[in-house]
């Protein structure tokens, strides 16, 4: 389970940075807080944060229920995908928003194998 953990602090260490490229766009972009709208770059990385938080409340109980009911080393190598997802998405959506979807592909991809996998392992445990 150790793994697991690694990966978990690994996925929120990536949310923090994309939390932090959302201040400076801010400063770059000159876009003062509260306002989400202004520079069209400023507005991409703020939602590939939005995006990222969303995917987080999924993607973090099911990796942990399936390392629970499945297997802890299968978890934390979907999650590492789940995450590398995510960094591809954030570079191509920021980049060029009609580019996000093979980035969201994979985060999504792993994300829906954790909890597929995870409800199995726990119906057939029970």
């Amino acid at each position: 389970m150790e793994s697991v953990a690694v990966v978990t602090v690994l996925a929120l260490l990536q949310y923090f940075a994309f939390s932090l490229q959302v201040g400076k766009a801010r400063g770059e972009y000159k876009v003062d807080a509260p306002a989400t709208t202004g520079h069209p770059v400023f507005e991409r990385t703020l939602r590939v944060q939005q995006n990222t938080l969303e995917q987080l409340v999924l993607f973090l109980p099911g990796l942990w229920l399936f390392a629970t009911y499945v297997r802890a080393d299968i978890a934390a190598i979907l999650g590492l995908v789940f995450i590398a997802g995510r960094a591809i998405y954030a570079r191509s959506y920021i980049a060029d928003p009609g580019s996000r979807s093979t980035g969201f592909a994979i985060g999504l991809a792993a994300e829906g194998i954790l909890l597929i996998g995870a409800l199995i392992g726990a119906v057939l445990s029970y």
